[in-house]
Formats: structure tokens, sequence, C-alpha cells
């Protein structure tokens, strides 16, 4: 199992949110599809998952002083688990 697929937890207001309701969000890999992200979600945290939905998160440009670049682009899941599971960060 490639636990590599989960680059890192999306900390914001909208996903602590949304933890009550039991979704989490991850930033994953562009190559991973939904069946990967929740065989390796199930794997690691011992939870057993609902649903996945996937998006990919765009471009946007930043300027700082006369320099002006873009963001990197990423994919982001958003992992619905069943009923009495949690996972803690």
């Amino acid at each position: 199992m490639n636990y590599d697929i989960l680059l890192a937890p999306v900390i914001t207001e909208k996903s602590q949110s949304l933890a009550a309701d039991n979704v989490y969000v991850f930033k994953v890999l562009k190559s991973a599809n939904k069946t990967q992200i929740k065989q390796v979600i199930e794997k690691k945290f011992g939870v057993k998952v609902a649903s996945v939905n996937t998006l990919n998160v765009a471009t946007k440009k930043r300027r700082v002083g006369k320099y002006s670049g873009r963001t990197n682009a990423y994919k982001k899941a958003y992992v619905k688990l069943m009923e009495g599971s949690k996972i803690e960060f």
C-alpha cells in the first residue's frame, strides 16, 4: 500500500466545520484516484470510508513586490466516513 498518496490534511475553517459532519479534507497526489484514496485512508487510520469526492484546485496568480507568479495546482479529496468513525490529527 502506497501511503505517499496522502500529502497533507487541509486545515482550514471550512474543513474544520466539515469535520463535525464526519467529512475530512486531504491534499493528495494528482495521479491518485478515488479507489486508491479510499484504500489508503482505511488502512492508515483504521476507519471505514463511505465516499470520496475529489477536485483539482487550479493555480492562482500571486504577486510579491514586482515579481509575479502562480501558486501550485493540486488535487483535494473530501473523504466522508461511516457513522462512528473518526480521524484525530
